[in-house]
Parts: structure tokens; C-alpha cells; sequence
């Protein structure tokens, strides 16, 4: 190699005293050592300190490795927002495994699917779901070590699945497990599946890096001081709780644990646990606004701060939530980039501007997070920027250290979504002058009904099963509960007396609880000169459907 002239590039190399992989399990290492009395973890009746959060997370991966996990093997998890999920998000990496949590929503087929496609060595899962998994594991072919968790706070009925209970699995670890930091920080911390709008669901990969970028880029973002306390009304298995997990280590806060989002129990720990901050979907403010005036708690004027994504919370809900004693944060992002990756930011002046002019500023979706090094609307085409003038259309795209290694073997929608350098969203939307953006539409006509992503195209598929339709077409429509829900418009063959209930029944055989229309529009589907339906017109009919 030729020798620089640069004395900036001279004997200035990287080595162990100068140079650490990031990652994330390095914060709890750390809340440990510095906080290990304060309370890290709140679930019901327990408490528990981080002195033994850490204990425990370090038993686990000891188990684990006694059973043979190590790098590079999945381990699986079917969980609840409870302690044994936190421990997993640390446990796992701990041992150089790949944390692979399941959406407790889903039905076999799809999750047999990914305990095949990721090949888990480990499941561990609650007993609540054990009539699900139990269907999955005999379809799947695979044959993992199974570990049964029983909820103490909630004591389970389902069956065991295993031969482990996974509190005598983690008291068989050693609580001093001598664990390190990944020997790349681009190795694999997590893999998150896609709701799968088109083919099979993508396992997307996340790095220790990305991970550690966007914890911390969390605590900036929510304006986190030191020791918040959280509570978990997103689904942790929704790209790693939105890196909040490892987040909260970084202030060393407290976790509220919640099993289930339900409006008296949501408002009781708010009360009385103090809590400060909460993320969650538009489905998550409708059930505390809606709830019964005998449920809901005063909150003193506390500033609770809430965190939302998905479609931007109207005006209406927004005001109301202020009146409750909420701070509302609207963020933006995808699987593909660890969660939230943009946000949009509030400016003082703008407190000054008419309600309409507030209502439309609060409907974009903002600028990127400070651990995002790249967010631009393009021209998927000629990879152009679009004029900044909100009203030139473009796919909203992304580029930095919190966007996905990519999808686990899957190479061609890796190269797909990583075409021209940047990660394609997927979404549509505008540049405004200002250089924040907007969605307009998705491209792949995705409906986001409480927080959860649902395919046209598989809720159509489950339509045409029917054997009186002959054709079908399925678009969002407004809900002022869930933000969105499916709605279809059916043709009927000749002579059909098929009722709405009755096909909306026949769906529920076919699709999950959320996925299936609420409703059902029998009708002439409009369509183009090349007889390709027209969904931007069924999409205006379904807001006044």
C-alpha cells in the first residue's frame, strides 16, 4: 500500500483501546452497573430491579448456550408484553443468536411459515397462545426446542407445548455468563417478518448497529430525560418494540409492562405508576378517549408523552387527547427501517397559525430522525429528487445506518429495495418546500387498520373463494377507531341472493379476526378501457360507503 502523506492517516489506526463495536446490549450492561437499584421492570405486582433485569438476561443466554444456541441460529419468540420478552432482547443477542419475535395476531400457516424460513432452533412462547402454536409446530418442518412461559401475573390455561417451563430453563443459566459484544457490529441482532402484501412474508434482517443507532436516536426524538417510565402499548413484536427496548436502558427507565391494551388498565398505570411516555397506534388513543368516564384517571396536567404511526391522528382526536393530559408525537417508518425513522417536528411559531393551518402541518409525516442520514421523495425511475412544491408525486426513500442488512435469502427483493442506493418505501407522497414529507398513497394498496398492515390483494383472494363473486376489490376506508378497515366492493354472479353478513362470515373462515371488511358494497366494479379496476374511484365511494 502506498504510504500517505497525511500525518491524520499515519499511526492512527483503529485497536482495542480506541475502537468498540456498537450495540445495544451494551446499555443494560451499563443501567446495571450504575442504577442496579432502581426499578427496571413493572409487571403487575413485581418488581424488578436492573441489577436483576441484567442477572436474568444473562442467565438466559447462558441457557441458551448450554443447549446449543450460538451465533448466527434464531431463536423465536411468542410473547406477550412481558418481562420475558424484555429479557429476550437481550438474552438472545447475548449469545451471538438472532432474536426473532412473532406476531401474536397471525394464524399457522403464516407462522409455521417463518419457523421454517428462519429455521428457529428455540421457541419460547406464552401458554396463551398455545392453541395457535401448537397448529404451527405440526405444520412447520422444523423440530425446535420448545419452552412454555407461564405467566404469573396471568396464570395460563393452554397446554404445554415443551418439555421446559422457561423460568426452571432460565434458573438452569448462569446469572455471571461471561457474554461480549458482537465481533461485527453488522452482525444480525433481530429479524422481523413483512405482513407479506405480495407472495410470502420477507424476513427482514436488523444489525447491532442499527439497533444501537435508533435506541438512542429514540431517547432524542421522545425528549427523554433521565428515568422515564414506559408503558408498553405497542406490541414489542412490532419491529422490536420500535428499538424501545434497548431505549430505555439508555436512561436507565422503567418498563410498565401491559398484556393486554385495554382502556381501565391502560389509565390505572398511567396513574399510578407515573408513566411518561407511550407509543402506539391511532387504535390506541380511540380506546383511552372512549373509554368510560369511571375509567379514566386525571392525570394532573402531566404531559403524558404519546408517540403515533400510521395514518396522522385527526384534528378532533389530537385536541381531545391535549385535554386529557396527552403530548402527541406523529413518526413514520416501515419494518425495513428498524421502525419510526422520521418524525414529525413540531416548531414553536407554528402554535400561532390558524387550526386549519396546525391540522394540515400535523398531517405530514416530517423529517428524518437524527440517526437517519438519508430521506428524499424520487422518481423511481430516474432516482430525481422531486420539486419540493407538495404536489409533485415521488416513492418517499431512505438511506443510512437504521435501514435493514436486508431480507433473509432473499436476494432479489434485497437488490429490488436497495435499487439506485437508497431503500425503496414502497409509499407515495410529496416534498413540501420546507423539506418535510407526506404521504399521498400506498403503492401496494396496504391498509393500516389499528396498527396493523393488511393486504388488498390476500383479503380479495379470500373473497374470491366465494363462489357467488366474481369479482372483487378491496380498498381502505376512513374509521375513526382504527384509522382504517378494509372495505370491499363485489360483483355477484347471475342470480345471486349472497348477503353482506353472510360473505363477511364466510371471510372470518378465511382471515384473521382484523383483516376481514367491515364492509361490503355489492356493485359494478369501475374499470379502465384495458378492464383494470379503478381503485381510486372505489376509494372515494368507500368514504361515503
Amino acid at each position: 500500500m502506498p504510504v500517505t502523506s497525511s500525518p491524520y492517516e499515519r499511526d492512527l489506526g483503529k485497536c482495542a483501546a480506541n475502537h468498540t463495536q456498537l450495540s445495544p446490549l451494551s446499555f443494560l450492561a451499563r443501567a446495571a452497573a450504575v442504577f442496579p437499584d432502581r426499578t427496571a421492570i413493572v409487571h403487575g405486582a413485581s418488581r424488578t430491579s436492573y441489577r436483576d433485569f441484567y442477572a436474568r438476561a444473562r442467565k438466559l443466554a447462558s441457557a441458551l448456550s448450554r443447549a446449543g444456541v450460538g451465533k448466527n441460529d434464531t431463536v423465536t419468540v411468542m410473547l406477550s408484553n412481558t418481562p420475558p420478552m424484555l429479557e429476550a432482547h437481550y438474552g438472545v443477542p447475548m449469545t451471538g443468536a438472532v432474536l426473532h419475535s412473532l406476531n401474536t395476531r397471525l394464524d399457522a400457516a403464516v407462522l409455521a411459515f417463518q419457523l421454517d424460513h428462519a429455521e428457529a432452533k428455540v421457541v419460547i412462547t406464552d401458554r396463551e397462545f398455545a392453541p395457535v402454536m401448537k397448529e404451527a409446530l405440526e405444520l412447520a418442518s422444523v423440530q425446535p426446542l420448545v419452552i412454555d412461559y407461564d405467566d404469573p401475573e396471568f396464570p395460563q390455561t393452554g397446554e404445554r407445548l415443551g418439555r421446559e417451563d422457561y423460568e426452571a430453563f432460565l434458573q438452569s443459566g448462569d446469572e455471571n455468563f461471561d457474554w461480549s459484544l458482537p465481533a461485527d457490529e453488522w452482525d444480525a441482532i433481530a429479524l422481523n417478518y413483512t405482513s407479506g402484501t405480495t407472495g410470502n412474508p420477507k424476513g427482514v434482517v436488523y444489525h447491532h448497529r442499527g439497533a444501537y443507532l435508533l435506541a438512542e436516536a429514540n431517547i432524542l426524538t421522545a425528549a427523554m430525560g433521565r428515568h422515564p417510565v414506559y408503558l408498553w402499548t405497542l406490541p414489542m413484536f412490532h419491529c422490536n418494540g420500535w428499538c424501545f427496548p434497548w431505549s430505555i436502558s439508555v436512561v436507565a427507565g422503567t418498563h410498565v409492562c401491559l398484556r393486554w391494551v385495554r382502556a381501565k388498565p391502560i389509565w390505572d398505570l398511567i396513574a399510578d405508576e407515573g408513566v411518561t411516555h407511550l407509543c402506539g397506534a391511532p387504535i390506541v388513543m380511540s380506546t383511552l378517549l372512549n373509554a368510560p368516564d369511571a375509567d379514566k384517571r386525571d392525570l394532573k396536567g402531566r404531559g403524558v408523552e404519546f408517540m403515533t404511526a400510521a395514518a396522522p391522528p385527526p384534528e378532533s382526536v389530537l385536541a381531545a387527547m391535549r385535554e386529557a393530559g396527552f403530548n402527541v408525537t406523529h413518526l413514520y417508518g416501515l419494518t425495513e427501517v428498524y421502525g419510526p425513522a422520521v418524525v414529525n417536528e413540531w416548531k414553536d411559531d407554528w402554535n400561532d397559525l390558524p387550526a386549519e393551518r396546525q391540522a394540515a402541518l400535523k398531517a405530514r409525516q416530517g423529517v428524518r430522525y437524527v440517526a437517519l442520514e438519508g430521506l428524499s421523495v424520487m422518481d423511481p425511475v430516474t432516482m430525481e429528487p422531486v420539486p419540493a412544491d407538495g404536489t409533485t408525486l415521488g416513492e418517499v426513500m431512505f438511506r443510512g445506518n437504521v435501514v435493514m442488512k436486508g431480507y433473509l435469502k432473499n436476494p432479489e427483493a434485497t437488490d429490488e429495495a436497495f435499487a439506485g442506493g437508497w431503500f425503496h418505501s414502497g409509499d407515495l407522497g410529496v416534498l413540501h418546500p420546507d423539506g418535510y414529507i407526506q404521504l399521498k398513497d400506498r403503492s401496494k394498496d396496504i391498509i393500516i387498520s389499528g396498527g396493523e398492515n393488511i393486504s388488498s390483494i390476500e383479503v380479495e383472494d379470500a373473497l374470491f373463494r366465494h363462489p357467488d363473486v366474481m369479482a372483487a376489490a378491496v380498498v381502505a376506508r376512513p374509521d375513526e377507531k382504527w384509522g382504517e378497515t378494509p372495505c370491499a366492493f363485489v360483483e355477484l354472479r347471475a342470480g345471486s341472493s349472497l348477503t353482506a353478513e353472510a360473505l363477511i362470515a364466510f371471510c372470518k373462515e378465511h382471515l384473521a379476526g382484523y383483516k376481514v371488511p367491515r364492509h361490503v358494497v355489492f356493485t359494478e366494479l369501475p374499470k379502465t378501457s384495458t378492464g383494470k379496476i379503478q381503485k381510486f374511484v372505489l376509494r372515494e365511494m368507500a368514504r361515503s360507503a
